[in-house]
């Protein structure tokens, strides 16, 4: 989802009002297009949405009836905010005007970005559900971004599933670290060898859970012999 402004004519846009709707933005991946195939579809999508931009939300979600949940929101669950207006102060007749930064008491949506757009940068601020999110991951979420937006940069004609998301060391970790499962072992002995070799080791431990019953090494072999 996403506001627009909803002032689609110049005699308004200097009015004092409340104007603003919300869309509902869908996203076609699929044929893994490259990432400027994805800018095109999003732009024909993002003017479709514009061009019915002044029916209310409401109105949607009643003729749309789907499943209502009182844990999540009806359409869509993410909400990305580009905020391209001057953040600059405002002079009145004796009083003068300045932005604060707000601090929310509860997040209205699952997750929620904020993109503040100025002559100098791109500023961004994530807002999340606790009972869904925790800081740790917001941040791996962020850095993701950071290293995608990277890479789209470098090749915009590059595939969706060509293009890097993870950072290095991320990367290395799941990929090499956490796949590092190989391990030596002899060879040239046979199952039964072994097994026999390790009930000699450890004849207590534990070979077998099945269930609620559980077998030792000792155990394997005897039946083994007996078989």
């Amino acid at each position: 989802g996403t506001p627009i402004a909803g002032r689609t004519r110049r005699e308004l846009e200097g009015l004092i009002g409340f104007f603003a709707n919300t869309l509902a933005m869908r996203t076609d991946l699929s044929g893994d297009p490259t990432f400027r195939e994805l800018l095109l579809r999003v732009k024909e999508s993002a003017l479709g949405a514009y061009e019915h931009q002044d029916l209310p939300f409401e109105r949607l979600v009643q003729e749309l009836r789907p499943v209502r949940d009182l844990g999540r929101h009806p359409i869509f669950q993410t909400m990305f905010i580009l905020q391209n207006v001057g953040r600059e102060g405002v002079r009145l007749p004796g009083a003068e005007l300045n932005w604060q930064a707000g601090n929310g008491a509860s997040a209205k949506f699952d997750l929620s970005f904020y993109m503040y757009d100025t002559a100098e940068e791109l500023s961004g601020v994530f807002e999340y559900a606790t009972d869904i999110y925790d800081v740790s991951t917001i941040e791996r979420l962020a850095e993701r971004w950071r290293v995608l937006l990277e890479a789209i940069a470098a090749d915009p004609d590059a595939r969706l599933s060509e293009l890097a998301m993870l950072p290095e060391a991320e990367r290395r970790q799941l990929v090499e670290e956490w796949n590092e499962t190989c391990s030596a072992y002899p060879s040239e002995a046979c199952l039964h060898d072994l097994v026999t070799a390790q009930a000699m080791r450890t004849p207590d431990a534990v070979a077998v859970i099945d269930g609620g019953r559980q077998l030792s090494y000792a155990e394997i072999e005897r039946r083994a012999n007996r078989l």
